[in-house]
């Protein structure tokens, strides 16, 4: 029997305003808040379905990277409410400071990750989780310590990212729990080429989710995502010292129990503010076919990208994305 040949969906670089969508809605709560404060403030409304061993997905930046998550906000929400929580991370695909265990580590060590254990998961190899429901993949490799950990923090830096369009927490998951040498290569490698980045567009979008739909399910309802829109370079955070200088005004913290629902907010409220606000990134999603991201999520069941948004700054008052971005300040560095 001839093998049927897997196509990419359509769509990556068309938004879809609020009143087409169809669905359920999820809960997403906001604060314009953005300090260590904020942080352990929001982290209170979804921390109740995390226990056990609790792991902190989060990008810890290339040396000296300037647009990360600040390190002492996440120390005082560790400190406060997480006392017991790891750091994960899994070493880089492509060459530079963290492409092995041991730079890695300095670079942990230079960006001041120190004040809590970090766990690179695939410092000593992989594991194999399944891929549910996926055409791409039936199985991903992620870092081999995963599965030591009862309950998962996705802990996100909202910003562009130069293959996805943005990075939200479908990225800090994707491509941050697949291991180094064989996940990430899955995600982005067609096997045999010469170019390590050749699979882009919509392709790559549903590459990328079908590894996070694996630690989804592998987590089930044990895991949790807070996304910081704040330093919102067009870059990725791999990007370090030579990312592009952020354009786009700092707006606050989303965070939910559903990981579509979260990404779509935020996503939403970037394009709720000005043209000149969200030109850069804006132009960056849509050129990458990045919403594509939020369609494919959908389909395979990960979430609603419908929602109730939550402003915690004003007795839970139910708001909408253009009341968020009014009157934001430009970004000043």
């Amino acid at each position: 029997m001839k093998e049927k040949k897997v196509v990419p969906g359509t769509g990556g670089e068309h938004y879809i305003p609020y009143e087409e969508r169809t669905g359920g809605e999820s809960v997403v709560y906001f604060t314009h808040d953005l300090s260590a404060e904020g942080l352990v403030k929001i982290y209170g409304r979804i921390m109740e379905v995390l226990g056990g061993r609790v792991a902190v997905k989060l990008h810890t930046g290339e040396k000296n990277g300037p647009n990360i998550i600040p390190r002492d906000w996440v120390r005082t929400l560790m400190e406060q409410k997480l006392p017991d929580g790891t750091i994960i991370e899994t070493n880089s695909y492509y060459e530079g400071d963290r492409d092995t265990t041991e730079k890695h580590r300095e670079t942990l060590r230079v960006n001041g990750w120190t004040f809590a254990p970090v766990d690179i998961m695939d410092a000593d190899g992989a594991v194999l989780l399944p891929v549910k429901g996926g055409k791409w993949f039936s199985e991903m490799s992620m870092g081999k310590t995963l599965q030591e950990y009862d309950s998962l923090l996705a802990l996100t830096h909202f910003k562009g990212h130069s293959k996805g369009g943005f990075g939200g927490s479908d990225k800090n998951i994707g491509i941050g729990c697949a291991d180094g040498k064989v996940g990430k290569a899955m995600i982005h490698t067609t096997p045999g080429q010469s170019d390590q980045w050749d699979i882009s567009n919509e392709e790559f979008m549903e590459r990328m989710t079908e590894s996070t739909k694996a630690v989804v399910d592998y987590f089930g309802r044990k895991i949790a995502y807070i996304n910081v829109m704040r330093n919102m370079s067009v870059s990725c955070d791999c990007e370090g010292i030579h990312a592009e200088p952020v354009v786009t005004p700092n707006v606050g913290i989303c965070a939910s129990l559903d990981i579509l629902a979260v990404d779509q907010a935020c996503v939403d409220i970037v394009y709720a503010m000005t043209e000149e606000e969200h030109h850069d990134l804006v132009q960056l999603i849509e050129s990458r076919h990045g919403l594509r991201q939020l369609s494919y999520m959908k389909e395979l069941g990960m979430g609603n990208d419908r929602y109730t948004l939550v402003d915690i700054d004003n007795e839970d008052r139910i708001v909408q994305p253009a009341e968020v971005v009014k009157g934001l300040m430009p970004f000043a560095g």
